[in-house]
């Protein structure tokens, strides 16, 4: 065999198995922690789990009964169009009219599995290599992965509890460069809980649209506020950004449909229009039951969520007060969501039974196992020495983990 044809077969067996785009991306840490925290729990270990953004509330029944007729009825047994029902998405269309004031056409609506299809069809449709896409941290795991798995560079802009985890357009403007493509913005935020004002978003909006960057708006906490906060859509405080703006929602958080995996993106009409062909590609239609049952949430009113809400908002302000007594601890109220986002970088480099963590990776790994709780580190959003809780479990379990931890911590 020639020696070139030798060299040629040796390079081939030892590539790696796994293509570098997808080596590349971890492992999203949020859900990571929530199954190791349940598997621990299925063990018969006394496991409390803060981990995933989830409500421990179940769907509204009137959207389970929705989906139980659609399971019984032939015509959703069958492919449908891969953008989406034409029914749901004139649904979205018209309860984003009436819960943020934003005027959209069904044309300008793709339904998807989740909220993170959204998010990255969105960035597929948007992006070619190279492009910079500005990230505020701490931010929610999945939006660096999805920003580089199409090709783009996700470029960090910290803040921290000083700020109430919010960026200002100083930090922005000396983030920008001529590579800048767009920017995320997320308002109730995941991880922190925090909200801007509506002057806040109205000033960032412009700021994007004097310099000519898209927008891409995660809005899936905009029904969970609390106290004086309030929700602000950026397109509609910003109209002449509407352009330039793509949106991401779904179901999950407001109506405790997490498993039902149906979320969307609205945007212009040819970004709309691209993401739905790659769709067409890659998944097809969202399920059908899904649909249904999303079709239902979305033209009911906000009842149930208001129920959520109340519950929610007593579990904030108890999470916050319970962590603050802990000597070490700086955890902000949340505004928004259901998450708490603690700074923990006093306790770090304190021996705790016999063990000295010294990042807030470690500082997780400790408190699971030697009292059984599950916390996501800061590390996972991209701001080590935080730790990050969802308090969108039960009373009796939230004050019992929580308890937990001030003992190991006290």
């Amino acid at each position: 065999m020639p020696e070139l044809a030798k060299y040629a077969i040796l390079e081939r067996v030892n590539k790696p198995r796994v293509s570098a785009r997808i080596g590349a991306i971890a492992e999203s840490a949020t859900l990571a922690v929530d199954a190791k925290a349940k598997a621990l729990k299925a063990a018969g270990r006394p496991v409390i789990g803060f981990g995933a953004g989830e409500p421990d509330f179940p769907t509204p029944d009137y959207i389970v009964e929705a989906a139980v007729a659609a399971c019984r009825d032939p015509k959703w047994h069958r492919y449908t169009p891969a953008g989406g029902l034409p029914e749901l998405k004139s649904a979205i269309a018209a309860k984003t009219l009436r819960d943020s004031g934003f005027v959209v056409d069904p044309s300008q609506v793709l339904i998807t599995n989740g909220g993170k299809q959204a998010l990255y069809n969105a960035f597929a449709a948007l992006l070619d290599p190279g492009d910079e896409v500005l990230l505020p941290a701490p931010y929610w795991t999945t939006y660096p992965e999805s920003i580089r798995l199409a090709g783009g560079v996700p470029v960090e802009i910290m803040t921290d509890e000083s700020t109430g985890y919010r960026t200002s357009i100083a930090q922005l403007e000396k983030a920008i460069t001529p590579k800048t493509k767009a920017l995320v913005f997320v308002s109730p935020s995941n991880p922190t809980g925090a909200v801007y004002s509506p002057a806040e978003v109205e000033a960032i909006g412009q700021w994007a649209v004097e310099k000519g960057i898209w927008v891409v708006t995660d809005e899936i906490y905009e029904h969970l506020v609390y106290g004086d906060a309030e929700f602000s859509s950026m397109p509609v405080l910003v109209p002449e950004l509407a352009d330039k703006c793509i949106i991401v929602n779904g179901v999950a958080k407001t109506y405790a449909m997490t498993g039902w995996r149906v979320g969307w993106m609205i945007g212009p009409n040819d970004i709309v229009k691209a993401a739905t062909n790659l769709q067409s590609h890659a998944t097809s239609n969202v399920a059908n039951v899904s649909q249904i049952a999303a079709l239902a949430a979305v033209s009911g009113d906000l009842s149930a969520v208001h129920e959520m809400k109340i519950a929610f908002d007593r579990r904030r302000q108890l999470i916050t007060k319970m962590l603050n007594e802990i000597e070490g601890v700086n955890c902000p109220e949340p505004e928004g969501a259901f998450y708490v986002y603690p700074s923990v970088k006093n306790i770090l480099g304190r021996e705790i039974r016999g063990k000295v963590p010294t990042t807030s990776a470690e500082l997780s790994a400790l408190i699971l196992d030697e009292v059984e709780v599950a916390v996501v580190p800061g590390e996972a959003f991209g701001t080590p020495g935080y730790i990050r809780l969802s308090y969108a479990l039960g009373d009796d379990d939230l004050i019992e983990g929580i308890s937990r931890v001030q003992d190991l911590l006290k």
